[in-house]
């Protein structure tokens, strides 16, 4: 199993990035796909999923309005596109993958490696 994330950098406060992560190894009938952040000397936190089922999204507060998660089985990927970008909202991004329905989970069961996003004021 690989989740594989692409397309973090550097930005302006006010400006947008579109995060992408390639799946490989795995069902999307199976798993709840979503993104996770941590920020330096901050815990990890959900941010975001796709429900399985119904593509239903889910938003922390923290972004809802901002971000928009979306993804297409038949290219096994998801995708994260910001915008609006916060200095707040520098971190290391993580594709991540849970068998549970929950939002947030209680344990991820596959994470990708992640990839910077740093935006500066």
């Amino acid at each position: 199993v690989q989740l594989v994330e692409s397309g973090g950098g550097s930005v302006h406060t006010g400006g947008s990035l579109k995060l992408s992560c390639v799946v490989s190894g795995l069902s999307f009938d199976d798993y709840t796909l979503g993104w996770f952040r941590q920020a330096p000397g901050k815990e990890r936190e959900a941010i975001s999923c796709i429900s399985r089922s119904d593509g239903k999204t889910y938003y922390a507060e923290s972004v809802k309005g901002r971000f928009t998660i979306s993804r297409d089985r038949a290219k096994n990927s998801l995708w994260l596109q910001m915008s609006n970008l916060k200095p707040e909202d520098t971190a290391v991004y993580y594709c991540a993958a849970w068998t549970s329905v929950w939002f947030p989970p209680s344990a991820v069961d596959k994470w990708g490696q992640g990839t910077q996003v740093t935006v500066s004021s």
